[in-house]
């Protein structure tokens, strides 16, 4: 069984046991997140989409750790105009182990 779910503006595609990045969220490590927008659930034989999520369905996870992404550089140049400039950026991001997949 699995679920495709939202969070933070992308999908992710989780079953029971699984760890996942997802961009930051307000918890601490060892607290339970329950994530109720499940867009689709697969169980052996059956699917079940929703319009646009599906009702009485959700997915508790456990947040593990949060931190910074590796820096990735930005950088910008305009030809012949002596325009440079160079900036970086860390994503921040919270780690979920997935306990637990439930529908309504």
């Amino acid at each position: 069984m699995y679920a495709v779910i939202e969070t933070g503006g992308k999908q992710y595609k989780v079953s029971s046991g699984d760890k996942i990045e997802v961009e930051k969220l307000d918890a601490e490590p060892g607290t339970e997140v329950k994530l109720d927008k499940v867009l689709a659930l697969v169980k052996d034989d059956e699917t079940v989409f929703g319009n646009p999520y599906v009702s009485d369905a959700s997915v508790s996870a456990e947040v593990v750790d949060s931190g910074k992404k590796k820096k990735v550089l930005v950088f910008k140049q305009k030809p012949r105009k002596g325009y440079r400039r160079l900036r970086g950026h860390r994503q921040h991001f919270t780690t979920l182990r997935i306990k637990e997949i439930k529908q309504g």
